[in-house]
């Protein structure tokens, strides 16, 4: 069921997938739901990131309903409304917590979630099932290494420098208020204030060259022993 799942959903415009054991994390009326989802969509997709993220998650609840399972589908950080059910769960909740449990990527020290190949540009959306789904491995540390490039351009100075790990997953990543209000300074794009150099600095999911940052043109050495097996899917 696991890989007619994951080729269901690559199918029909996911960039990966994960599955994530939440045993432990989740309480209350949906702690049996400990199972999840992860889906990943490159940002630079040319489909409405949001509208795509939606209906995967749509396609992957009808995929295990019809299989006699219960489901709940954690709506994209883009999609959030108030007054509803899932609302109560946001402050609970985090996609990248299920995104690195289903070892999709890891926290960066931009604290954004890093993907192997896509590197900082995957929009997350989640779907929580009490389906008994193998999960994959999760990541346990970042592979950001010695790499400190969106630290040294942030605009801002909100990035700590501090690496993430699975064991230590509250690290002070990036100073929230610094970054708010310099993205606040910033033309908004879409009514939403725009910055953004921290994704289109990071080395990882680059397809162009990276001299001009001061780094060689090759990937880190995290990729190239990584690459050949992958971690997305």
């Amino acid at each position: 069921m696991k890989t007619s799942l994951k080729r269901e959903l690559l199918d029909h415009g996911a960039t990966v997938v994960g599955i994530a054991d939440l045993r432990g994390f989740l309480g209350g009326e949906i702690a049996h739901l400990d199972r999840a989802v992860s889906i990943g969509v490159d940002r630079r997709l040319n489909e409405d990131t949001l509208s795509l993220l939606v209906k995967l998650e749509k396609r992957a609840v009808r995929f295990l309903k019809a299989r006699g399972h219960r489901t709940l589908a954690i709506p994209p950080d883009s999609d959030r409304k108030k007054g509803t059910f899932i609302s109560q769960l946001y402050s609970l909740f985090n996609h990248k917590m299920a995104a690195t449990s289903a070892g999709l990527g890891w926290i960066g020290k931009n604290g954004l979630l890093i993907n192997i190949e896509h590197g900082p540009r995957l929009s997350l959306g989640t779907v929580l099932t009490d389906a008994p789904l193998r999960p994959d491995l999760p990541m346990e540390h970042g592979l950001c290494g010695a790499c400190i490039l969106c630290r040294e351009h942030c605009p801002s100075q909100a990035i700590t420098g501090a690496e993430w790990s699975r064991a230590l997953p509250f690290v002070e990543l990036v100073k929230l208020s610094a970054c708010r209000s310099h993205k606040a300074t910033k033309r908004a794009t879409d009514g939403k204030p725009n910055c953004g150099l921290c994704i289109n600095i990071c080395p990882y999911g680059r397809k162009e060259t990276i001299s001009d940052f001061g780094l060689r043109n090759e990937k880190p050495k995290a990729y190239l022993s990584l690459s050949s097996g992958g971690i997305a899917c």
